[in-house]
């Protein structure tokens, strides 16, 4: 099953449900409130749009809460989120991405040295 489309808001939640899961979502809605401040039923909606959207799983805890948990594993999601940046952004291709990143980060020798192992690495597979 392919990674679901979620949005800025739906994967804050993700990552508070990667981070520890299963959760209630009074749970969610304590994790969460410090940065975002959203009231539980925000959460509720977006933990429902996540269920429909195959994101989330749902089970019940021993007191007979319901619980989320992901249903979908987070490096599947980043790799849909970098592919469909890359179709947006740059057309499919690696290389203008990797030219515009290249000029315009702060990276250090460490962090060049880096990734021209792992461009090395790439020609090799």
């Amino acid at each position: 099953m392919p990674a679901p489309d979620i949005s800025d808001s739906e994967w804050t939640l993700m990552e508070a449900l990667w981070e520890s899961s299963p959760q209630t979502a009074s749970e969610v809605t304590k994790t969460l409130r410090p940065t975002t401040n959203w009231a539980e039923n925000t959460v509720r909606t977006l933990l429902t749009r996540l269920v429909d959207k195959g994101a989330l799983k749902t089970a019940e805890n021993a007191s007979g809460t319901r619980t989320y948990l992901p249903a979908v594993k987070r490096e599947a999601c980043v790799r849909a989120e970098g592919e469909s940046f890359m179709q947006r952004m740059f057309g499919g291709a690696a290389k203008p991405l990797l030219v515009h990143f290249a000029q315009n980060s702060k990276l250090t020798a460490d962090e060049v040295n880096e990734l021209k192992k792992i461009l090395d690495q790439s020609l090799k597979s």
